[in-house]
Protein backbone atom coordinates (compact mmCIF):
# COMPACT_ATOMS: atom_id res chain seq x y z
CA UNK A 1 0.00 0.00 0.00
CA UNK A 2 1.28 3.49 -0.89
CA UNK A 3 1.29 6.58 1.28
CA UNK A 4 -1.83 7.11 3.39
CA UNK A 5 -3.04 10.26 5.14
CA UNK A 6 -5.94 10.50 7.57
CA UNK A 7 -7.84 13.76 8.13
CA UNK A 8 -10.40 13.27 10.88
CA UNK A 9 -13.08 15.55 12.30
CA UNK A 10 -12.50 14.62 15.93
CA UNK A 11 -16.03 15.57 17.03
CA UNK A 12 -17.61 12.99 14.71
CA UNK A 13 -18.19 9.39 15.75
CA UNK A 14 -18.17 6.24 13.66
CA UNK A 15 -17.81 2.60 14.67
CA UNK A 16 -15.43 2.25 17.61
CA UNK A 17 -13.98 5.71 17.02
CA UNK A 18 -10.54 6.86 15.92
CA UNK A 19 -8.67 4.29 18.08
CA UNK A 20 -10.46 1.53 16.16
CA UNK A 21 -9.51 3.20 12.88
CA UNK A 22 -5.84 3.13 13.89
CA UNK A 23 -6.14 -0.56 14.77
CA UNK A 24 -7.86 -1.50 11.49
CA UNK A 25 -5.27 0.36 9.46
CA UNK A 26 -2.42 -1.24 11.42
CA UNK A 27 -3.92 -4.70 10.89
CA UNK A 28 -3.98 -3.93 7.17
CA UNK A 29 -0.30 -3.01 7.22
CA UNK A 30 -0.70 0.79 7.42
CA UNK A 31 1.20 1.29 10.65
CA UNK A 32 2.33 4.88 10.36
CA UNK A 33 -0.11 7.01 8.33
CA UNK A 34 0.08 10.78 8.36
CA UNK A 35 -2.57 11.64 10.93
CA UNK A 36 -4.40 14.94 11.40
CA UNK A 37 -7.34 15.57 13.71
CA UNK A 38 -9.37 18.76 13.41
CA UNK A 39 -12.20 20.14 15.54
CA UNK A 40 -13.99 21.90 12.67
CA UNK A 41 -14.31 21.05 8.99
CA UNK A 42 -12.80 24.43 8.08
CA UNK A 43 -9.42 23.24 9.34
CA UNK A 44 -9.41 20.10 7.18
CA UNK A 45 -8.43 21.58 3.76
CA UNK A 46 -4.96 22.60 4.97
CA UNK A 47 -4.00 18.99 5.61
CA UNK A 48 -5.75 17.71 2.49
CA UNK A 49 -3.73 20.13 0.36
CA UNK A 50 -0.54 19.01 2.09
CA UNK A 51 -1.37 15.39 1.32
CA UNK A 52 -2.00 16.13 -2.36
CA UNK A 53 1.21 18.18 -2.59
CA UNK A 54 3.17 15.23 -1.19
CA UNK A 55 1.60 12.90 -3.76
CA UNK A 56 -0.21 10.79 -1.15
CA UNK A 57 -2.01 7.84 -2.72
CA UNK A 58 -5.06 7.73 -0.45
CA UNK A 59 -6.57 10.44 1.72
CA UNK A 60 -8.95 8.99 4.31
CA UNK A 61 -11.52 11.59 5.35
CA UNK A 62 -13.35 10.90 8.62
CA UNK A 63 -16.41 13.12 8.90
CA UNK A 64 -19.66 14.20 7.31
CA UNK A 65 -20.39 15.67 3.91
CA UNK A 66 -19.08 19.07 5.02
CA UNK A 67 -15.65 17.72 5.90
CA UNK A 68 -15.55 15.58 2.75
CA UNK A 69 -16.55 18.58 0.62
CA UNK A 70 -13.81 20.79 2.00
CA UNK A 71 -11.18 18.08 1.48
CA UNK A 72 -12.33 17.37 -2.08
CA UNK A 73 -12.25 21.08 -2.81
CA UNK A 74 -8.61 21.02 -1.67
CA UNK A 75 -7.52 18.01 -3.78
CA UNK A 76 -9.66 18.47 -6.92
CA UNK A 77 -7.49 18.29 -9.99
CA UNK A 78 -4.85 16.07 -8.35
CA UNK A 79 -4.24 12.30 -8.42
CA UNK A 80 -4.81 11.77 -4.69
CA UNK A 81 -7.75 9.40 -4.11
CA UNK A 82 -10.31 10.27 -1.42
CA UNK A 83 -11.60 7.45 0.79
CA UNK A 84 -14.71 8.41 2.75
CA UNK A 85 -15.19 7.26 6.33
CA UNK A 86 -18.84 8.34 6.79
CA UNK A 87 -18.93 9.72 10.33
CA UNK A 88 -21.40 12.54 9.74
CA UNK A 89 -25.14 13.10 9.94
CA UNK A 90 -26.19 12.52 6.34
CA UNK A 91 -23.14 11.12 4.48
CA UNK A 92 -24.78 11.71 1.11
CA UNK A 93 -21.74 11.22 -1.10
CA UNK A 94 -20.91 7.93 0.64
CA UNK A 95 -24.50 6.77 0.17
CA UNK A 96 -24.53 7.67 -3.52
CA UNK A 97 -21.25 5.79 -4.05
CA UNK A 98 -22.38 2.77 -1.95
CA UNK A 99 -19.55 3.15 0.57
CA UNK A 100 -20.28 0.75 3.46
CA UNK A 101 -21.55 2.31 6.67
CA UNK A 102 -19.29 0.20 8.82
CA UNK A 103 -15.75 1.21 9.65
CA UNK A 104 -13.94 -1.96 8.60
CA UNK A 105 -15.81 -2.06 5.30
CA UNK A 106 -15.15 1.60 4.54
CA UNK A 107 -11.43 1.18 5.28
CA UNK A 108 -11.30 -1.90 3.03
CA UNK A 109 -12.81 0.17 0.20
CA UNK A 110 -10.12 2.81 0.71
CA UNK A 111 -7.28 0.31 0.67
CA UNK A 112 -8.50 -2.33 -1.78
CA UNK A 113 -11.57 -0.95 -3.57
CA UNK A 114 -11.91 0.55 -6.98
CA UNK A 115 -10.90 4.04 -8.05
CA UNK A 116 -13.43 6.19 -9.86
CA UNK A 117 -12.96 9.60 -11.42
CA UNK A 118 -16.06 11.69 -10.83
CA UNK A 119 -17.14 15.22 -11.62
CA UNK A 120 -17.30 18.05 -9.17
CA UNK A 121 -19.41 21.14 -9.40
CA UNK A 122 -18.33 24.52 -8.14
CA UNK A 123 -20.11 27.57 -6.79
CA UNK A 124 -18.16 30.80 -7.14
CA UNK A 125 -15.02 28.67 -7.42
CA UNK A 126 -15.56 26.28 -4.47
CA UNK A 127 -16.02 22.60 -5.37
CA UNK A 128 -18.85 20.29 -4.28
CA UNK A 129 -19.70 16.69 -5.13
CA UNK A 130 -23.30 16.22 -3.97
CA UNK A 131 -25.35 19.39 -4.27
CA UNK A 132 -25.45 23.14 -3.97
CA UNK A 133 -28.60 24.99 -3.12
CA UNK A 134 -29.97 28.41 -2.28
CA UNK A 135 -33.15 29.33 -0.47
CA UNK A 136 -35.17 26.72 1.41
CA UNK A 137 -32.52 24.00 1.71
CA UNK A 138 -29.82 26.47 2.72
CA UNK A 139 -32.03 27.93 5.46
CA UNK A 140 -32.92 24.43 6.65
CA UNK A 141 -29.25 23.43 6.84
CA UNK A 142 -28.12 26.70 8.40
CA UNK A 143 -30.77 26.49 11.13
CA UNK A 144 -29.76 22.91 12.05
CA UNK A 145 -26.83 23.80 14.30
CA UNK A 146 -24.34 21.27 15.66
CA UNK A 147 -26.23 20.81 18.94
CA UNK A 148 -29.51 20.09 17.18
CA UNK A 149 -27.87 17.59 14.81
CA UNK A 150 -26.03 15.88 17.67
CA UNK A 151 -29.31 15.54 19.55
CA UNK A 152 -31.70 14.65 16.72
CA UNK A 153 -29.47 13.35 13.91
CA UNK A 154 -31.14 13.58 10.49
CA UNK A 155 -34.43 14.58 12.14
CA UNK A 156 -32.85 17.97 12.80
CA UNK A 157 -33.35 18.78 9.12
CA UNK A 158 -37.02 17.80 9.34
CA UNK A 159 -37.54 20.18 12.26
CA UNK A 160 -35.80 23.11 10.61
CA UNK A 161 -37.39 22.32 7.26
CA UNK A 162 -40.89 22.61 8.71
CA UNK A 163 -39.97 25.98 10.18
CA UNK A 164 -39.05 27.29 6.74
CA UNK A 165 -41.99 26.07 4.64
CA UNK A 166 -43.60 29.52 4.74
CA UNK A 167 -40.41 31.49 4.12
CA UNK A 168 -40.73 34.37 1.68
CA UNK A 169 -39.72 33.64 -1.90
CA UNK A 170 -37.25 35.83 -3.77
CA UNK A 171 -37.10 36.91 -7.40
CA UNK A 172 -34.37 35.29 -9.47
CA UNK A 173 -33.12 34.88 -13.03
CA UNK A 174 -31.59 31.50 -13.85
CA UNK A 175 -29.47 30.94 -16.94
CA UNK A 176 -28.26 27.51 -18.10
CA UNK A 177 -25.47 27.24 -20.65
CA UNK A 178 -25.97 30.85 -21.68
CA UNK A 179 -29.77 30.69 -22.14
CA UNK A 180 -32.46 31.96 -19.79
CA UNK A 181 -34.18 29.02 -18.11
CA UNK A 182 -36.30 30.73 -15.46
CA UNK A 183 -37.37 34.18 -14.28
CA UNK A 184 -39.65 34.75 -11.31
CA UNK A 185 -40.04 34.07 -7.61
CA UNK A 186 -38.24 31.01 -6.24
CA UNK A 187 -38.33 29.16 -2.95
CA UNK A 188 -35.29 27.03 -3.72
CA UNK A 189 -32.74 26.48 -6.47
CA UNK A 190 -30.79 23.22 -6.30
CA UNK A 191 -27.88 22.01 -8.45
CA UNK A 192 -26.94 18.35 -7.99
CA UNK A 193 -24.14 16.07 -9.11
CA UNK A 194 -25.82 12.89 -7.82
CA UNK A 195 -29.35 11.55 -7.51
CA UNK A 196 -29.89 11.18 -3.76
CA UNK A 197 -30.20 14.31 -1.67
CA UNK A 198 -31.25 14.98 1.94
CA UNK A 199 -33.47 12.29 3.42
CA UNK A 200 -32.26 9.76 0.86
CA UNK A 201 -34.76 11.11 -1.68
CA UNK A 202 -33.91 10.26 -5.28
CA UNK A 203 -34.59 13.80 -6.47
CA UNK A 204 -32.71 13.44 -9.77
CA UNK A 205 -33.08 9.83 -10.97
CA UNK A 206 -31.02 10.41 -14.12
CA UNK A 207 -28.05 11.99 -12.33
CA UNK A 208 -24.62 10.40 -12.63
CA UNK A 209 -21.50 11.86 -10.99
CA UNK A 210 -19.48 11.32 -14.17
CA UNK A 211 -21.93 12.67 -16.76
CA UNK A 212 -20.15 16.03 -17.24
CA UNK A 213 -23.49 17.69 -16.45
CA UNK A 214 -25.17 19.06 -13.34
CA UNK A 215 -28.86 18.56 -12.64
CA UNK A 216 -30.84 21.70 -11.81
CA UNK A 217 -34.14 22.12 -10.02
CA UNK A 218 -36.05 25.35 -9.42
CA UNK A 219 -38.86 25.18 -6.86
CA UNK A 220 -41.57 27.86 -6.69
CA UNK A 221 -43.74 26.47 -3.86
CA UNK A 222 -44.94 29.21 -1.51
CA UNK A 223 -46.81 27.37 1.28
CA UNK A 224 -46.87 23.98 3.07
CA UNK A 225 -49.55 22.56 0.76
CA UNK A 226 -47.54 23.29 -2.37
CA UNK A 227 -44.38 22.01 -0.71
CA UNK A 228 -46.19 18.78 0.22
CA UNK A 229 -47.16 18.25 -3.42
CA UNK A 230 -43.59 18.96 -4.50
CA UNK A 231 -42.14 16.54 -1.94
CA UNK A 232 -44.63 13.93 -3.12
CA UNK A 233 -43.29 14.17 -6.67
CA UNK A 234 -39.73 14.05 -5.36
CA UNK A 235 -40.48 10.89 -3.42
CA UNK A 236 -41.88 9.30 -6.58
CA UNK A 237 -38.79 10.32 -8.56
CA UNK A 238 -40.76 12.65 -10.82
CA UNK A 239 -39.83 16.19 -9.75
CA UNK A 240 -40.37 17.57 -13.24
CA UNK A 241 -44.08 16.64 -13.11
CA UNK A 242 -44.72 18.96 -10.18
CA UNK A 243 -46.38 22.28 -11.13
CA UNK A 244 -44.08 23.92 -8.59
CA UNK A 245 -40.77 22.61 -9.94
CA UNK A 246 -38.78 23.00 -13.15
CA UNK A 247 -35.81 20.74 -13.90
CA UNK A 248 -33.05 20.68 -16.49
CA UNK A 249 -29.32 19.95 -16.73
CA UNK A 250 -26.28 21.79 -17.96
CA UNK A 251 -22.60 22.63 -17.68
CA UNK A 252 -22.78 26.27 -16.56
CA UNK A 253 -25.49 27.84 -14.44
CA UNK A 254 -25.81 31.46 -13.37
CA UNK A 255 -28.32 32.55 -10.74
CA UNK A 256 -29.01 36.22 -10.04
CA UNK A 257 -31.19 36.99 -7.03
CA UNK A 258 -32.99 40.25 -6.34
CA UNK A 259 -31.41 40.27 -2.88
CA UNK A 260 -28.73 38.36 -1.01
CA UNK A 261 -29.72 34.73 -0.39
CA UNK A 262 -28.03 32.09 1.76
CA UNK A 263 -26.67 29.04 -0.01
CA UNK A 264 -25.11 25.69 0.91
CA UNK A 265 -22.55 23.25 -0.48
CA UNK A 266 -22.91 19.56 0.42
CA UNK A 267 -24.76 20.44 3.60
CA UNK A 268 -22.42 23.25 4.66
CA UNK A 269 -23.92 26.74 5.06
CA UNK A 270 -22.29 29.65 3.24
CA UNK A 271 -22.80 33.44 3.51
CA UNK A 272 -25.59 35.05 1.50
CA UNK A 273 -24.86 36.15 -2.07
CA UNK A 274 -26.84 37.83 -4.85
CA UNK A 275 -25.10 35.94 -7.65
CA UNK A 276 -24.05 32.29 -7.89
CA UNK A 277 -21.84 31.03 -10.71
CA UNK A 278 -22.11 27.24 -10.91
CA UNK A 279 -20.17 25.00 -13.29
CA UNK A 280 -19.21 21.36 -13.72
CA UNK A 281 -15.62 20.10 -13.64
CA UNK A 282 -15.57 16.72 -15.43
CA UNK A 283 -13.54 13.88 -13.90
CA UNK A 284 -11.82 16.26 -11.51
CA UNK A 285 -11.43 14.04 -8.43
CA UNK A 286 -10.70 10.37 -7.70
CA UNK A 287 -12.80 8.61 -5.06
CA UNK A 288 -12.50 5.12 -3.58
CA UNK A 289 -15.55 2.95 -4.30
CA UNK A 290 -16.53 -0.67 -3.66
CA UNK A 291 -15.26 -3.13 -6.29
CA UNK A 292 -17.76 -3.79 -9.05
Amino acid sequence: MGDVTVVAHSRKSFGGGLPELRRILADAGVTDPRWHEVKTSRRAPKYARQAAAKGVDVLFVWGGDGTVQRCIDAVAGTDTAVAILPAGTANLLAANLNVPHDLAGAVHVGLHGGRRRIDTGSVNGEHFTVMAGAGFDARMISDADRGTKDRLGRAAYVVTGIRNLRARRVRAIVEVDGKRFFKGKVACVLAANVGKILGGIEAFPQAQPDSSRLELGVVTARNPVQWARTFGRLALGNPGKSPFAKVTRGKKITIRFEEKVRYELDGGARPARRKLRIKVHPSSVTVCVPPE
